[in-house]
């Protein structure tokens, strides 16, 4: 049976090809983005079976009347893909107050808002899945991205508690986790602090060590998404690309190792 998906950030990368995707295996899909022109092409193609709707996701109330739009004009929401978001590439130093509260209000608000306005929908019709997309970068962290890493450390939290508080009304709850994909996401979709001289080295080690082979290509996720979405039961989280695991699985046996180490010292501090 065909499903309703709703996904914002749709006008380019992960969001358009995964929206293209659903079309053409017959699915109905409402696209958002920020410019309804980039669109258009979607729906050239897919005619009525695609709503495109202009979203800026940091604002809420906009937000809740895109979803409510969605859900009058195809009856239903069955699954929201949560993709919209962008990169702020530079030292936590460098950063601006606005550069900082944008990269929160896009990737971390723009998120919450959306889910929030899905969920009075799916809780009536006590089913649906909610698919935040996050990325390995809420696990581990790379320099010059301090901004980005803590907003989808704070996705990776939030819709942690999200899937406890849900699951008794039917809806699941998920994070995709990529790797680094070759998508525009470090281009035209990405912002960038202004330089402070003391860091140029690090930037120059962090550029050097690019390894194209560590970048998946985009459509190759289609397959995997399909696959995921399809599943009766989906896992909570899935990595996407062949880098994910084994930096996550390093990271984390180095952190369990430093609180076994410091062990005795932890459980002194509980006092009792």
């Amino acid at each position: 049976m065909s499903k309703t998906i709703l996904i914002t950030g749709a006008s380019r990368g992960f969001g358009k090809i995964w929206a293209k995707a659903l079309l053409e295996r017959g699915d109905k899909v409402v696209a958002t983005a920020r410019n309804l022109s980039d669109l258009d092409d979607l729906v050239s193609e897919f005619g009525s079976q695609v709503l495109p709707l202009q979203l800026d996701v940091t604002n809420r109330e906009q937000s809740f009347e895109a979803v409510a739009k969605a859900h009058a004009h195809f009856g239903k929401i069955d699954i929201l893909i949560n993709n919209a978001g962008y990169g702020l590439f530079g030292a936590v130093e460098e950063a601006s107050e606005e550069e900082a509260r944008k990269q929160m209000e896009v990737n971390f608000f723009g998120l919450l808002w959306v889910t929030q306005a899905v969920l009075p929908f799916m809780r009536e019709q006590k089913s649906g899945h909610i698919i935040q997309v996050s990325s390995v970068l809420g696990h581990i962290t790379f320099p010059t991205l301090g901004l980005y890493n803590a907003s989808k450390f704070a996705v990776e939290g939030l819709t942690e508690t999200l899937a406890s508080e849900v699951k008794e009304f039917g809806i699941k709850v998920s994070l995709i986790e990529p790797n680094g994909y070759e998508t525009d996401w470090a281009g035209a979709s990405s912002a960038q602090s202004q330089s402070i001289e003391a860091y140029d080295n690090l930037k120059t080690a962090f550029r050097n060590a690019y390894n194209p082979d560590h970048y998946g290509i985009p459509a190759a996720t289609t397959e995997a998404l399909l696959t995921f979405i399809d599943s009766p039961e989906p896992p909570f989280r899935l990595l996407l690309g062949k880098i994910g695991y084994p930096a996550i699985k390093a990271t984390y046996e180095q952190r369990l190792a430093t609180w076994e180490a410091w062990q005795e010292v932890s459980v002194k501090a509980h006092g009792k």
